[in-house]
């Protein structure tokens, strides 16, 4: 079981020892999105949710997720965010009747592991919230694709989605 990082001895599994690893800056950012009706679609942007301003708290929603992924993830290390940062961006196409909410979400620290989990669960949380928030005018919404697009720091080095 040697080369498996997160069992111990005993085939059980351990969150991995990173003491020794070096300092470093990293980020990552992930995608996800949800698609809405119209009505939903209507309700954002003329801001008359019933629920408040979606993007606003689906925003805060996610960062305060991002700060909490290690209590929720079992393996994940507690980090030190250093920022933490949530883009929402509206693909639509009327004639096809298609409202798709894209989510960007962006963390960052200075520390000895990744933060792809912290932007994951951003982006998640912030989908999720957005369902919550409107799931009185539509409960069809789907959620996802919801995927790494980037991370840059560490040993293993920088991926981008789609390059090899």
């Amino acid at each position: 079981m040697s080369e498996l990082t997160h069992f111990n001895e005993q085939g059980r599994a351990k969150m991995v020892d990173v003491s020794e690893k070096a300092e470093t800056v990293r980020l990552a950012a992930a995608r996800s999105s949800i698609q809405v009706n119209q009505s939903i679609y209507t309700q954002i942007s003329n801001g008359t949710n019933k629920k408040g301003d979606v993007f606003a708290v689906a925003q805060v929603a996610g960062i305060m997720a991002a700060k909490q992924t290690s209590s929720i993830i079992p393996m994940c290390h507690p980090i030190p965010l250093t920022g933490v940062n949530i883009l929402f961006e509206w693909d639509v196409d009327e004639k096809a009747d298609r409202y798709v909410i894209l989510i960007k979400a962006e963390a960052k620290t200075k520390g000895v592991t990744g933060v792809e989990m912290e932007a994951l669960t951003a982006a998640s949380a912030a989908a999720l919230t957005i369902y919550d928030m409107c799931k009185a005018s539509g409960k069809e919404m789907v959620i996802g694709p919801t995927y790494l697009q980037k991370k840059s720091g560490g040993k293993n080095g920088d991926y981008e989605r789609g390059q090899s």
